[in-house]
Parts: C-alpha cells; structure tokens; sequence
C-alpha cells in the first residue's frame, strides 16, 4: 500500500471522550497533542488529511505544523450549523443567512482552506433508519452552498439520509460525509455528478462489538452502506477514504487503516485514490 489519504478526520478528539478531548485545548490548542497525532499519521503512511474542523483553533495548528511531517493538511477552520441543529461541539452556528455569511468571511479570515456544512444528523446506534435530529431544508441546503461557492470555497457536507443528500448533490457539493441511508436514486444521483463521496465506515464499524450498542443495529447499518458503496463505485461514482479519525473507537493513525480495509470489499484501490486525488486539488484555499 502506497501513501494514505486520510480525507476525513477530527485532530482535535481523542477517539475516546469528546468532551475531555475538547477540555484539553480549551485554553489553547495543545501543540504537544497535535503534534504526537501528526506523528501517528506520518507513522501510518498518511501523506494527506483532511479536517473536519472545531471551534477550538485546533485543526488551524495541525495544518501549520503538518508540512514539518511530510503531510499536506487542509482545514475548514470549523464546521458550521444551524442553531439547535447538530454539530454544535466542532464549530459555530448560524441562525439567518446574513449570520452565515458572517461565518463564511471568519473562515476566510482565520485561513481555512473550505467550508464543512452540517445539513443533517447523526445515526441512532440504537435504532437502525433512525436519526438524530431533522436535516435542513432543501432551499436552506442550496442557499447554503451556493453562498460558499460564491465565496470561492469548496464544501465538504455532514449529511445522512437519501433526500439530504440528494439535495446536496444538486446543489452542487464537493463532497459527501458519511452519507448513510440513501436510496436508488441517491446513488444515482450522486454517480452522475462530480460530488466525491467520503463513506466513513470506521465510526460505525469500529463499535461492533464493544457493547455501547445494539449489534444487530451496526451491522445492519454497515452492511447496507456496503451495498449502497459498492452500487456506487459500479455505476461510476467517486469515492474517497476518510475514518472520521478521533471518533469514538476511531485513533489516529490507526482508523484510517481500519477505513481502507472496511472499503476494499466494495471499492478498487484505483477508485480511492482518484477520489482523494481530486479531493486533494479541489479542497485547497483559492
């Protein structure tokens, strides 16, 4: 196996607890932190990451410092999201779009590389189809992206749930996080545009086995994702390898590992690395 491209991780948690990971930097990142994490990529054979952002500078740091580790490293500084709506513990909130613009020029300030958007929530563990919250509407979605894109930012979208992600699709995004539940025409959809499709199977998969949840539940939600990736890649969609690195059972270094072996049954190691390999131009800051 050649380099590794992480396309999806979250330097600043610990896979572990969120909560006493973001504790750690809640003065000031911690550069010993991120730096021992930066080594545990290069030691992986990881040449590339992509963040996910926080709201704590972390990520910002990781790529300031990644160079000296042979690792290019993008950021999107955070990740933003609706008032009320998932993703409040990784960045900031808007509540109109006047506010959202506002968050936009603060990435651009602080010199993120894109904008990562939350449009949906998280999968209950607990009850497979079920998710955590509702997504954002489809016109929010399109305003949303179309803003970014105006900017001249690319946008990497947390979104799970068929309509959400067709919406996202049609609105043009850049790439798809996670993208759990879709349907035929989802995939179709997806297949038929130039949106790269991060799957993310480690934060699901991982949990097999150590009792937090159900499972039955992980693995039908992983077993129905491998379909949908695989019927993906078939009819020409793009995909990219990313772990949700410093998710819960996800460690550094080590989920991106787990990731590429999750993939290898439903995608061609030539498929990933065209998918990182275009991710890696178009998540860069114009």
């Amino acid at each position: 196996m050649g380099m590794l491209y992480e396309c999806h991780a979250h330097i600043a948690l610990d896979g572990a607890d969120f909560r006493r990971a973001l504790a750690r930097h809640a003065s000031a990142p911690d550069e010993t932190w991120v730096r021992a994490r930066l080594e545990e990529y290069r030691a992986a054979g990881v040449g590339y990451v992509r963040d996910g952002g926080d709201n704590l500078g972390v990520s910002l740091l990781a790529a300031r410092l990644a160079p000296e580790y042979g690792i290019t490293y993008r950021s999107p500084a955070f990740a933003i999201h609706k008032k009320g709506r998932y993703g409040s513990f990784l960045g900031r909130a808007w509540s109109d779009m006047g506010e959202y613009r506002t968050l936009v020029a603060e990435v651009r300030r602080l010199g993120g590389d894109f904008i990562k958007l939350m449009l949906s929530g998280i999968m209950d563990f607990s009850e497979y189809g079920k998710m955590s919250c509702e997504p954002l509407e489809t016109e929010e979605i399109r305003e949303l992206i179309g803003i970014a894109h105006g900017e001249g930012f690319a946008v990497m979208a947390h979104c799970n749930g068929a309509d959400t992600v067709k919406a996202a699709v049609a609105a043009g995004v850049d790439s798809i996080e996670h993208g759990y539940y879709l349907d035929e025409q989802a995939i179709s959809d997806l297949a038929a545009s130039d949106t790269v499709w991060v799957p993310t199977f480690a934060p699901v998969a991982n949990l097999v086995g150590s009792g937090k949840f159900p499972d039955a539940v992980l693995k039908k939600i992983v077993e129905q994702h491998a379909l949908d990736v695989k019927r993906a890649e078939y009819i020409g969609g793009l995909l990219a390898p990313g772990s949700d690195g410093g998710a819960f059972a996800v460690p550094h270094g080590q989920g991106i590992r787990d990731e590429y072996d999750y993939m290898k049954t439903a995608v061609s190691q030539q498929a990933l690395e065209e998918g990182a390999m275009l991710l890696e131009t178009v998540f860069q800051r114009k």
